[in-house]
């Protein structure tokens, strides 16, 4: 298959990129599948009424059917043709962070998506993304989309045109090109069919600023239990994973550098992914930084990007320092957990 590639200005208003998503919004009317950029990740966006199309998303993935897929819409009149109802706080949520990188769980109209779409759940995950192509190619098909990343299943998620094209070339009809991504991790999500609104897959809207809004919010148990299932779509399988080992590492920059050592003492080249302020204080064969302690949103930003850099290198096992669990922090531990498959090496183990 030929995959279409589309560089397109962000401004799509004001620019030549309009008869460009044009063309995709053609080839997602035609049930085909094409990645977009959000901001947060790029999408792979495909009608979500259609078996035929939503199918074609899972093949490109190689994802299991039974994980459900977000829904993208460009405007509230969308929602209301894929949802049964939407509660008050869903509606303070909506009128707060969307468009957003935030993904409410609501319960959905009957007989209008495919039930690929939700799994064969009564409930749907839906969101109104903040990036001005993803908006227009939405508007522009006139359809819900549903939109997993667009990535291999399981890989680092793509936070670039470049990822894509790595992951999908050949597989789907196009891929929109509207540059880097802003936030660098997937939404947050939070079910608002329960009495207390629970947060499935922590992201780009915190846990913070979410209580900030509506009050008290619980995080799903399942965050904490590699063996629980989830119930977010997205984090049902290892994710985010990079091709060599990884090991997540609690402790000081010392214990941290003492099992690079002994990795390289047995022959192994070793890969380090630490906090911008610390890179001075390691020795290994591969030495990147995602971001900075001091502001950990460039963290979130540069995770997958770092994760996807050790692809392109020969490291045998990538040691990383595991970071704060405040504010966007949270999202950035979680992936990272899923991506070390919850490996950890801790100091204070005895």
């Amino acid at each position: 298959m030929k995959t279409n590639i589309w560089t397109v200005d962000n401004n799509v208003d004001k620019s030549d990129s309009y008869p460009q998503v044009k063309n995709a919004a053609v080839l997602l009317q035609k049930n085909e599948v094409v990645a977009f950029p959000t901001e947060t990740v790029y999408g792979l966006g495909a009608n979500a009424k259609s078996d035929e199309a939503v199918k074609k998303v899972f093949l490109a993935k190689g994802r299991p059917s039974d994980n459900p897929l977000i829904v993208h819409i460009a405007s509230k009149e969308q929602l209301c043709e894929i949802v049964a109802g939407v509660p008050e706080m869903a509606k303070t949520l909506m009128n707060k962070f969307w468009p957003g990188p935030l993904t409410i769980i609501l319960e959905k109209r009957q007989g209008v998506l495919s039930e690929i779409v939700t799994a064969g759940l009564n409930t749907v995950g839906v969101r109104m993304p903040d990036h001005p192509v993803a908006l227009s190619l939405i508007a522009e098909c006139g359809l819900p989309i549903a939109a997993p990343s667009a990535n291999t299943s399981g890989k680092p998620s793509p936070t670039s045109a470049k990822h894509v094209e790595s992951d999908l070339a050949g597989k789907i009809a196009g891929i929109v090109d509207g540059g880097p991504t802003g936030v660098g991790v997937e939404s947050t999500v939070i079910d608002c069919t329960a009495a207390i609104p629970v947060i499935l897959r922590p992201g780009g809207i915190t846990k913070e600023e979410l209580e900030e809004t509506i009050g008290t919010v619980i995080l799903d148990s399942s965050l904490k239990d590699a063996t629980a299932a989830p119930k977010a779509p997205g984090m049902k399988y290892t994710h985010y994973a990079p091709k060599a080992p990884l090991e997540l590492v609690k402790g000081d920059v010392e214990f941290l550098q003492n099992i690079a050592d002994r990795k390289q003492s047995e022959g192994l080249k070793v890969g380090i992914i630490a906090a911008a302020e610390h890179i001075e204080y390691y020795r290994a064969d591969y030495i990147l930084s995602p971001g900075k302690l001091a502001d950990l949103r460039t963290v979130a930003q540069g995770l997958y990007d770092t994760l996807r850099k050790f692809d392109e290198l020969d490291a045998d096992i990538i040691l990383s320092e595991v970071f704060p669990e405040q504010g966007i922090g949270q999202a950035v531990m979680n992936r990272l957990y899923k991506a070390a498959g919850h490996h950890v090496i801790s100091q204070n183990d005895k």
